[in-house]
């Protein structure tokens, strides 16, 4: 069978892959364990759709936004070897996976590189599927992301996931831009301590923009930034 001939892996086939699922929760089940915000199939779930929309949305190709599709379901489950390290974990595992599956080479490499760069501060748009994986997974900030039932045990990113009632990546093709608009209960947490946590993630987010040929913008509680 010829490279062409080699059928395409899909999203679809991935997440109802039986070790994707188990490796998922598993890495949540110890996120949690440790304290830290929900990285399960959520939060996959989440991220891929939103790395899919922003490529399509900026008019590249199906099958691109596909890859980008996957790299986001798969781009934490790393976690379930440890937090730290879970991007080369994730890369390695989800090589494994996808050759077992049949993919093409080169959508491998184009899937573990974006899993590998997501995190900051190491993490690099290396491609049009990382730059997009990146903005989709710094962008799920939310309420419903708190792991932590006691609020006295909350830390800062369970104060600030908690604080934020509403998420939305608005991306604008026209004006090359992409928005991320969050309402936040400032009760729960200021407008300070978001950016004292996730500082490094939108200079991250600002440079998967750039690689696509876009400004990345920040509105919150109706107020651009």
């Amino acid at each position: 069978m010829t490279t062409s001939e080699v059928a395409a892996i899909t999203l679809k086939d991935v997440r109802h892959d039986g070790r994707v699922r188990v490796y998922i929760a598993r890495a949540n089940e110890q996120m949690q364990a440790i304290g830290y915000t929900e990285h399960g199939h959520r939060h996959a779930g989440i991220v891929s759709t939103i790395a899919r929309s922003i490529l399509t949305q900026l008019g590249h190709a199906e099958r691109e936004a596909e890859l980008a599709a996957i790299a986001g379901y798969l781009h934490d489950m790393g976690c379930v070897v440890n937090r730290v390290g879970h991007v080369e974990a994730g890369a390695m595992m989800a090589y494994s996976i996808l050759t077992d599956m049949g993919m093409r080479a080169d959508e491998i490499a184009t899937v573990i590189g974006a899993i590998g760069n997501h995190e900051e501060p190491n993490g690099l748009p290396i491609s049009a599927v990382s730059a997009a994986v990146i903005i989709a997974d710094k962008s799920d900030v939310h309420f419903s992301r708190v792991q932590v039932s006691d609020p006295v045990k909350f830390d800062i990113h369970d104060r600030v996931n908690h604080a934020v009632q509403k998420s939305y990546l608005r991306v604008d093709e026209a004006a090359r831009a992409i928005t991320l608009e969050l309402t936040i209960d400032t009760t729960h947490a200021s407008v300070t301590e978001y950016f004292e946590i996730f500082v490094l993630r939108m200079v991250l987010c600002h440079r998967a923009a750039d690689f696509l040929g876009c400004k990345f913008h920040m509105n919150i509680n109706g107020v651009n930034l």
